[in-house]
């Protein structure tokens, strides 16, 4: 058995903790640069705001029906996070992060449960530790433990949990469930199943095996069968170093000057490096990228890149850092004004098991070393961005987020605090 634990509207429900006055009052999360709506509570959605909503088409609805506005705040969303995963971890010996508000959780073994109980004790637990909302499905597979968990949302009286193992229950449920709404079948998949009137998802599982596999692939197969009592997706309980890794913005507005661009860019990198150390990686290739606003036609050659090798892999934060502040000024042209910029790292393999250079400065390395576990140290004691590079200059964003609020649990200054009279 799976169990899929998710946390209802999770960005807004974090907003909520810490400003009870939200609770019953229309709430939604923007993008960065304060662009579209990302997360919206119940309450906005009935009032017909959709995600991906920009915010100057839904600017009448907030002000006519009093909608708490928030820019993201993903420092309070990441930790409000890990703080649920610590309750996940107490009722199941393994559990798989599938996103920021995911979690499944393997029940291998502990069929003799009454799993309905279950899922409602964990649900009410995560409430009670960290006042998230969280409804937990409960069946043979991933993807059928998906829609249980839906359900929860649903259906109130469920409160928070949901056991959904009866042929006869599935079947039913399958029965009134949209197929674009099943994990695995994306907008593409949808339509070609509708152009066979298949319009739910037990009408996809009474489908011939040979007919879905030529229709949608292996993938689609793969779904076919879970939705059937078939456990075919992997149960992930470590997680799995990352390939590349990107770390880009879109800005407030345009960027025409070198120094200000490179400052950018060496934060971005200086959080590539992070993420590298993070999952015990090395990188040998750096790409350093910057946009030009692609709603603005432009009179020269506008997009710029520049692809750096690196001679020894590294996750140095100061060599990657300095390497693409200095990127800018190749790719830098003054007639362009900049609207995204980024940085990428590729070629990566695991600590220690790269091949040093034989004329490298063994010394040089380990000071590097100890410098950046230095770095790391400081930065998990007093925040992100306590110590950094002098290129990176104050770590200001060039983002908009008139909206965002404090950052309760990660910021020393922004701690809530309460009179007592």
């Amino acid at each position: 058995m799976y169990a899929l634990a998710d946390c209802n509207n999770f960005f807004a429900s974090c907003e909520r903790v810490f400003r009870p006055d939200l609770v019953g009052r229309p709430v939604i999360v923007l993008s960065s640069n304060d662009g579209c709506a990302i997360a919206r509570s119940n309450e906005a959605k009935a009032l017909g705001i959709k995600m991906g909503d920009p915010l100057f088409k839904i600017r009448h609805i907030i002000e006519q029906h009093n909608v708490a506005v928030f820019s993201g705040n993903m420092a309070l969303y990441g930790d409000m996070s890990r703080r649920v995963r610590l309750v996940l971890q107490e009722f199941a010996p393994s559990v798989e992060v599938y996103s920021i508000d995911e979690a499944f959780l393997d029940l291998t073994g502990m069929e003799h449960l009454d799993l309905d109980a279950y899922a409602k004790e964990i649900s009410l637990r995560c409430q009670r530790l960290t006042a998230i909302p969280v409804s937990v499905g409960i069946a043979p597979t991933k993807t059928l433990a998906k829609i249980a968990s839906k359900l929860c949302k649903q259906y109130p009286k469920l409160r928070g949990g949901c056991y959904m193992h009866r042929p006869e229950d599935i079947e039913k449920v399958l029965g009134k469930f949209p197929i674009e709404d099943v994990w695995g079948i994306g907008r593409k998949s949808a339509r070609k199943l509708r152009e066979r009137h298949v319009y739910t998802a037990w009408e996809f599982c009474q489908m011939e095996e040979g007919v879905v596999r030529s229709l949608l692939g292996i993938t689609g197969t793969r779904t076919w069968r879970e939705l059937r009592g078939v456990p075919c997706i992997k149960f992930e309980d470590t997680t799995i170093a990352k390939q590349s890794i990107c770390v880009s913005r879109s800005f407030a507005h345009e960027v025409t000057n070198s120094t200000v661009l490179a400052e950018q860019v060496a934060g971005f990198a200086a959080q590539v490096a992070e993420k590298l150390r993070e999952q015990q990686t090395l990188c040998a290739e750096m790409v350093v990228f910057a946009l030009p606003n692609r709603f603005k036609e432009q009179t020269t050659e506008s997009y710029g890149s520049v692809l750096i090798p690196f001679a020894e892999s590294t996750n140095d934060q100061r060599t990657i850092v300095a390497a693409a502040a200095s990127a800018v000024g190749e790719l830098f042209n003054p007639a362009v004004g900049y609207k995204k910029a980024g940085v990428v790292v590729t070629r990566m393999e695991p600590e220690g098991a790269t091949m040093q250079s034989l004329f490298g400065d063994c010394g040089h390395r380990e000071r590097e070393h100890r410098l950046t576990e230095a770095l790391d140290a400081i930065s998990t004691t007093h925040g992100r961005g306590a110590v950094r590079l002098g290129v990176q200059n104050k770590g200001e964003g060039l983002t908009l987020c008139a909206n965002r609020s404090p950052r309760y649990t990660t910021h020393w200054n922004e701690i809530p605090s309460a009179s007592v009279k």
